[in-house]
């Protein structure tokens, strides 16, 4: 049974990485990258802005959203984590961290923030607040199941300590490698390691018992 609910956690966070935003489906061709674009908008080049922003904007929002489980909080983190990038242009020096990287230290930083003042309030997280599966054509029941399993994801994620869920949400939904997790945290990469060891056996137990529920058969 453990291995089956850590085979779910497995599938469903890879399959959460895979269906991420991208900021649009059209081929690329030698598009700069986003410290190229960061300092053209410093220049005042609005189509830079609107690139980087297309770019960053749905990966923050996709962070903030699976940190917080609530669709307004990461709307709002995802805007002033973005406008906090466009302050920091003019400043930014050549060679520092890439701003995707920037911006997500500010976006998890940001979320520890909301996080402190939603217990300081005694509010509730909205688990149902999850992310909607992208328009691929599938079928109803194909829908529903993809619908279905992002819930069981969030919910799952939901359950796990803070620092455990945000590294679970860089390493295993955004892709990023330990080390820039640790810039991200500000934390060693061993920590990193065993955050989201220990967030991936917390997201199995999590699971367990939802196998047929999800469409897992034997």
């Amino acid at each position: 049974m453990a291995l089956a609910a850590t085979g779910i956690a497995t599938d469903l966070v890879s399959n959460a990485r895979a269906i991420q935003p991208s900021g649009g489906q059209a081929p690329r061709v030698a598009e700069p990258d986003d410290a190229a674009l960061l300092a053209a908008f410093a220049r005042g080049d609005a189509r830079a802005a609107k690139l980087l922003t297309a770019r960053l904007g749905p990966r923050a929002y996709g962070v903030a959203l699976r940190v917080l489980g609530h669709r307004a909080d990461a709307e709002e983190v995802a805007q002033e984590a973005m406008l906090r990038l466009w302050r920091a242009a003019a400043d930014w020096q050549p060679g520092a961290a890439q701003p995707s990287t920037w911006l997500y230290r500010v976006v998890v930083n940001l979320c520890i923030d909301r996080q402190r003042q939603r217990r300081g309030l005694g509010g509730m997280l909205d688990l149902d607040a999850v992310p909607e599966p992208e328009d691929s054509a599938p079928g109803a029941a194909e829908q529903m199941m993809q619908a279905d399993r992002s819930d069981a994801l969030q919910t799952a994620l939901m359950t796990l300590p803070d620092r455990q869920r945000q590294a679970v949400v860089l390493r295993h939904i955004e892709g990023l490698s330990n080390p820039e997790i640790a810039g991200i945290m500000e934390i060693g990469v061993e920590a990193v390691e065993s955050l989201t060891a220990r967030g991936k056996r917390g997201l199995a137990r999590a699971l367990a018992g939802r196998r047929e529920d999800l469409g897992y058969m034997e």
